[in-house]
């Protein structure tokens, strides 16, 4: 098969820019010609010396431009993407060719959704976050920091504030989302890929009816190193330090607790912490190797986050190394864990639920019980890169067979034609 790959970004900047770039790559090692078409570079190296091609635009995204005003034209409409990705797609053999979009919010924008429509190849999507439905991209009030339940588009919605900055900023945000929704971008999907369960509830009313969906989990790039030995270690965060994660009530629970709060990573709300709770340890970024090595070290991760998530790669990646996790009820992490088993889920929100946890956990005997459950439920049906590839190319096999029949003049659709990953 031929795979275009579409993305903001062709550097791994966060969860979503590296299932592209590690996708990229598997399917390049299976024999497939891959393409990775972006906004934003520069490319991963990776990806040439794996023989993927990589067109990029060469533009920024909406979290690096230095003016949003000037920004406002490219974030609303991105003609440069649109003219370079329907000369890419033009010379594609619509039997053998699959476009894959993983983001277009950052940086494509919407004007990405005529030329998928027009290009008669087939369109998967995977749903990495919110854009197609909600115009802030997350189901999510963030003055409140808490999950917005108001229709998208309505009344309600266009009324209130719930954008980090401001309201005008969030009125830009509803004329993108028009915009989007003009263009047919949603519609232009013959599969759509959601990697939790919770994301397609929430998505499958604003998305057509027809749609057929895929869940197709992402990889977890950890190694089985056996079931963690020595005694627990402390309570640690791991991830972004800004308000949808919820670091702030990690922080109160901790000190309500009596116990220890540790963070890898940084944000806007690290500050704040180092303020008000000058007993947490902030350690700022860290390479992989490292924060693998703190993650197995300690007693449990905590996962406060007060939005939707998508699939929360660390929450997994805690489970493939033999920790516990102590989740959130609300994000779709607690999926990945079994609830007294695994690890325990909080009252979303609560600083006193979630001290109760922590507090449970504190006892060692059940943080190595919870370790050796969440070691073993991982590695019994581990999500490695080849099982998210054959997830991949079951989608993609489908996709180029229904777009067969369709051809063919058949007219008819049949479930099957798309392999065991859709449902």
């Amino acid at each position: 098969m031929q795979i275009v790959l579409v993305a903001d970004h062709a550097y791994i900047n966060g969860g979503q820019a590296k299932v592209v770039v590690e996708s990229a790559l598997g399917l390049a090692a299976r024999g497939h010609v891959v393409t990775v078409f972006a906004a934003v570079g520069p490319a991963d190296p990776r990806l040439a010396d794996a023989g993927v091609a990589v067109v990029l635009t060469d533009q920024v995204d909406v979290m690096n431009t230095r003016s949003l005003t000037r920004f406002g034209a490219q974030w609303l409409w991105n003609g440069t993407a649109a003219a370079r990705l329907r000369a890419l797609l033009a010379g594609l053999d619509p039997r053998a060719s699959v476009v894959h979009v993983h983001g277009w919010a950052k940086a494509l924008s919407p004007s990405i959704g005529p030329v998928l429509r027009g290009c008669g190849l087939p369109v998967v999507f995977t749903l990495h976050e919110y854009y197609l439905a909600c115009p802030n991209g997350g189901f999510y009030d963030y003055p409140v920091s808490a999950p917005c339940h108001r229709k998208p588009g309505s009344p309600a919605c266009l009324a209130h504030n719930c954008d980090s900055r401001s309201y005008a900023r969030k009125l830009m945000r509803v004329g993108r989302h028009w915009l989007m929704q003009g263009t047919g971008l949603a519609r232009s999907a013959d599969a759509v890929v959601t990697i939790s369960r919770l994301q397609r509830a929430a998505m499958a009313p604003y998305l057509p009816a027809d749609t057929r969906f895929a869940e197709v989990g992402n990889p977890v790039d950890v190694a089985p190193l056996g079931r963690r030995t020595g005694a627990p270690g402390g309570f640690v965060f791991v991830g972004r330090i800004s308000p949808e994660k919820g670091p702030l009530l990690f922080a109160e629970a901790a000190r309500r607790a009596g116990l220890p709060a540790t963070f890898v990573g940084d944000g806007p709300q690290a500050d704040e912490i180092r303020a008000r709770y000058p007993e947490a340890r902030i350690l700022g970024w860290k390479a992989p190797a490292e924060v693998h090595a703190l993650m197995r070290d300690a007693r449990a991760l905590v996962f406060p986050s007060v939005w939707y998530e998508g699939q929360p790669l660390t929450v997994l990646e805690a489970q493939a190394l033999g920790l516990p996790v102590i989740v959130s009820d609300v994000c779709a992490g607690r999926e990945a864990v079994a609830d007294g088993v695994t690890g325990l889920w909080f009252r979303s929100g609560s600083a006193d639920a979630l001290a109760d946890a922590m507090r449970r956990l504190a006892d060692d005997a059940l943080a190595r019980a919870m370790s050796d459950a969440a070691y073993d439920r991982f590695w019994a049906d581990p999500l490695t890169l080849d099982r998210h590839l054959d997830g991949l190319e079951g989608v993609y096999a489908g996709v180029l067979r229904e777009a067969e029949t369709v051809a063919a003049g058949s007219g008819t659709y049949r479930a099957e034609t798309l392999g065991a990953a859709l449902r």
